[in-house]
């Protein structure tokens, strides 16, 4: 355990030497703050251009904002920032590739297991950081503005989509075993989400897979019940678990033909 602490301290230096860490607190702290600002100013852009729009004929009645805009708000940005999170993270073990770092830890008795599961706690230390950050600055600016107790299940909605990143990184470890670039891995994890997200459109599967998870905004209006997401979380934790194993052991593979190569 030794190695595996070494290596993952020196992931965790090497990840606030390129400024990775600082980059992604700012942005996180800004996707908090822009939905309960983009709520509170949408009313008063609307009335600005109000005149313009009379002109083109466009009437518009006035737009009453409640906690509900702006935790609306908080699940169309979000995505974006998860986006943002993935691309940031897509060459985590590619560069190993490609400065020829991995073989030399190989051959310094490292693990293959201890090499992903360090970059895989790297990563889910700073999604789970910095997305309860912003969770938290959108909480309490929403909070301040308006009320959240006139929206329902907003810690559980919250977790669905921390679960449905959890997922969806350890599909990025999973591509991160199969390709040597960065591009490669987010293609590679562009079409597992794409995959899953078509197999939702499946009325018999749609509560089921892990996409579904995204559409947890809707248990802040009441119109769902939160016993609707078990399945999909318990399936998406399932997921979790297998995309973990198999790229260990994929990278394994891989990794000792590299060695194989090389002798």
């Amino acid at each position: 355990m030794r190695q595996f602490h070494a290596f993952l301290k020196k992931e965790w230096i090497q990840q606030l030497r390129t400024g990775k860490c600082t980059l992604l607190v700012i942005l996180f702290c800004l996707f908090g703050i822009m939905s309960p600002a983009m709520a509170k100013l949408t009313p008063w852009m609307l009335e600005l251009m109000s005149d313009q729009l009379a002109e083109s004929g466009i009437r518009l009645h006035e737009m009453t904002v409640t906690a509900m805009t702006s935790w609306t708000q908080f699940y169309k940005n979000i995505p974006l920032m998860l986006i943002i999170f993935l691309i940031l993270f897509s060459g985590i073990v590619a560069n190993e590739y490609q400065k020829g770092t991995l073989i030399h830890l190989l051959t310094k008795g490292l693990g293959r297991w201890q090499i992903l599961m360090a970059k895989l706690f790297i990563m889910a230390v700073f999604w789970s950081v910095g997305y309860w950050i912003s969770f938290g600055i959108t909480y309490g600016y929403t909070a301040y503005f308006w009320d959240n107790r006139t929206v329902q299940h907003v810690g559980f909605a919250a977790f669905c989509f921390y679960l449905f990143g959890l997922w969806l990184i350890s599909a990025l470890l999973l591509a991160c075993s199969c390709c040597s670039s960065a591009s490669g891995v987010m293609l590679f994890t562009g079409a597992f989400f794409l995959i899953f997200y078509l197999l939702g459109l499946l009325p018999k599967l749609t509560e089921y897979v892990p996409a579904y998870l995204m559409q947890a905004n809707a248990l802040l209006a009441g119109t769902v019940e939160v016993s609707a997401y078990f399945s999909a979380a318990a399936v998406s934790i399932c997921f979790v678990i297998l995309q973990i194993g198999t790229a260990i052991l994929l990278f394994s593979k891989r990794t000792d033909i590299c060695l194989g190569g090389l002798s």
